[in-house]
């Protein structure tokens, strides 16, 4: 049978590009997060611990540190003595999954040092600071030479052991170096006093 002119034929193939739906991320525990560079060791198992609220991942515009007056956002990640650096890792890999540069994280601990801070001090403090002021990565400290570091976008303090002057200061230290958020890792029965005192 002819075709009639007014009903055309359309092919499958003449139909137009397809749109491929994109897959919605599903919410969920992560895999293992991998080796950043600079981190030595294996790569760090996700640990089982309390996420921060959403707000703790969403990106913040870049722009110039804010002044002195500004007070960051302050978040409040539960956590044991022994489970705070952990869940400080934990924030930092959010934070770099949302998109915020490496550079602008400061990481302070109260008790043992982060490895990666033993790690390049091994090399000398000036190879360890000279890092710190390149700022193209995240820089981990202690609360005891934190006072030296610089300011950054986001401050994430591991309260993980330490006497309670070290939480002090790290928390101090932190208030006055973070530009807009501050996350402290901890448990809230110490930390709750420190952050009503002032910091």
């Amino acid at each position: 049978m002819p075709l009639i002119p007014e009903e055309p034929q359309i092919h499958e193939s003449a139909q137009g590009p397809r749109i491929a739906s994109t897959p919605r991320p599903v919410p969920g525990p992560r895999p293992a997060a991998p080796s950043r560079p600079g981190r030595p060791g294996p790569p760090r198992p996700a640990p089982p611990v309390q996420r921060a609220s959403r707000d703790a991942a969403k990106p913040v515009p870049p722009g110039p540190p804010a002044p002195a007056a500004a007070t960051p956002q302050l978040q409040l990640v539960p956590a044991s003595a022994q489970g705070a650096l952990d869940a400080a890792e934990e924030a930092v890999d959010l934070l770099l999954d949302s998109g915020r540069a490496p550079g602008d994280v400061l990481v302070i601990t109260t008790g043992d040092p982060h490895p990666w801070a033993t790690h390049e001090l091994s090399f000398g403090e000036a190879s360890y600071w000279a890092q710190h002021d390149a700022g193209d990565d995240v820089f981990y400290t202690d609360a005891k030479i934190a006072e030296r570091a610089g300011a950054r976008p986001v401050v994430v303090v591991a309260v993980n052991g330490g006497p309670e002057s070290a939480a002090v200061s790290a928390l101090s230290v932190a208030h006055a170096r973070a530009g807009a958020l501050l996350i402290v890792c901890g448990d809230p029965q110490r930390v709750n006093p420190v952050l009503g005192a002032g910091v």
